[in-house]
């Protein structure tokens, strides 16, 4: 019974992407096992002008390389294929050619599966003409198990450098300098552009923009970058740009950051790893955020302030000082701290007595009525809140450039904010 393969696109996953597609039509198909498929060899051939003038006949190389199509086929669509997995002649051992096949003639290709395992696959193929076998041979397969996968609408500029297990998809654009790390996903019309460095496993959904040119009247077409880490998911109309030569030339992103729809990264950012950014919520030039930090949904964060670590981000804030770490920074007019992000950082694996010293350093800076210095110096000088997260926080405030956000909530304001 014939069965419906797509022969070109699995064709496409030949390591040597042979110019031709030497198989027509398939006839009978044992998914994992047997492949029965059909060529109808026409005088309109390319490879019949030169062999051989005025006695056209089809080459033995070309025989051969019909039959491992077929077995390509049938590797590629067996049962629990390995995805992406591309296949290699890797050898043709007891190859015998019975009678020449001239224009006219209807091919009937069968291969059997012998043995396959992860990496080599061995197929017995033969071909036929009317009940003639005209040619077999055995077939040594080779399996890649990463291949790249980029779709035919999709344009990769030459220069690109893709790496092993990656899928870009229909109308997406890489630029030529781009790189790209192992086991990628780069969805529908998507663009990557620029000096571009993405790392192994990141997901880039349809119709982000990664790696353009920054929106600063200043740059001038300078060779800035933009290096993204490891397995970070870039969603829906994402857009991140590179850097400019005046912010250090580099726009910087680590590993495992999650940024949802519309999210917006300006130039000479610097994210640091397990991050997350919700809707809409925007970064202006120079802004760091380190790692764990959380900013929701429409929020934005003014150029060149910071967030720290495990810092909380409420949703639709304007951040225009730097904002605490381990804290909850919350509203727009001006924004304001709601203490130490309890649940957040459990959450987060922090341990419960960190916590609580976390707690305490907060009660000195927003419950003792001591200005910020002096606060910092009882922070500092009691003995029950040491540790090294209270260290960070102490020597985050002293070294902030633009002030850091200190302002206490309204009580009836603070009861009406949750953890999330």
């Amino acid at each position: 019974m014939p069965t419906t393969i797509d022969i070109p696109v699995l064709l496409d996953r030949l390591c040597y992407r042979h110019p031709s597609v030497l198989v027509d039509t398939i006839a009978e198909h044992e998914p994992g096992r047997r492949l029965v498929a059909h060529k109808n060899v026409t005088v309109n051939e390319d490879f019949f002008q030169g062999h051989f003038p005025g006695v056209p006949l089809m080459p033995g190389v070309l025989m051969l390389e019909t039959l491992t199509q077929v077995a390509a086929l049938l590797l590629l669509e067996r049962e629990g294929p390995m995805p992406m997995s591309r296949v290699f002649l890797h050898g043709v051992d007891d190859a015998k050619f019975r009678r020449q096949v001239v224009p006219g003639d209807r091919l009937r290709l069968e291969v059997t599966l012998d043995r396959a395992r992860t990496s080599l696959a061995r197929a017995r193929g033969i071909a036929y003409v009317d009940d003639q076998i005209v040619a077999e041979a055995e077939l040594l397969l080779g399996v890649a198990p990463d291949g790249v996968r980029i779709h035919p609408t999709a344009v990769v500029m030459a220069g690109a450098v893709i790496g092993a297990g990656t899928v870009v998809g229909p109308n997406a654009v890489v630029g030529e300098h781009v790189r790209l790390g192992r086991g990628c996903k780069v969805g529908a019309s998507a663009v990557i552009d620029g000096w571009t460095e993405i790392g192994d496993e990141t997901e880039i959904f349809p119709f982000a923009s990664i790696g353009l040119i920054p929106q600063d009247l200043k740059f001038k077409g300078e060779q800035t970058r933009l290096t993204i880490g490891s397995r970070n998911i870039f969603r829906e109309f994402v857009t991140i740009h590179r850097g400019t030569h005046g912010g250090g030339g580099v726009t910087a992103i680590g590993d495992r950051n999650v940024f949802m729809a519309y999210v917006h990264v300006a130039h000479d950012c610097r994210v640091g790893n397990d991050t997350i950014f919700g809707n809409m919520a925007t970064l202006g030039g120079h802004v760091a955020v380190e790692d764990f930090a959380n900013v929701s949904a429409g929020s934005g964060v003014h150029q060149f302030c910071r967030v720290g670590r495990y810092a909380f981000i409420g949703g639709y804030s304007v951040v225009t000082k730097d904002a605490l770490p381990f804290a909850k920074t919350v509203g727009s007019r001006p924004a304001r701290i709601f203490g130490a992000n309890s649940i957040g950082l459990m959450r987060r694996g922090v341990p419960p007595d960190v916590i609580e010293k976390l707690k305490g350093a907060y009660r000195y800076l927003l419950q003792s009525k001591l200005n910020t210095t002096k606060a910092l110096q009882q922070i500092q000088k009691d003995k029950s809140l040491k540790c090294g997260e209270v260290d960070y926080l102490v020597d985050f405030i002293r070294t902030s450039q633009r002030g850091v956000i200190l302002r206490r909530a309204a009580k009836k304001t603070e009861e009406m904010v949750t953890d999330d």
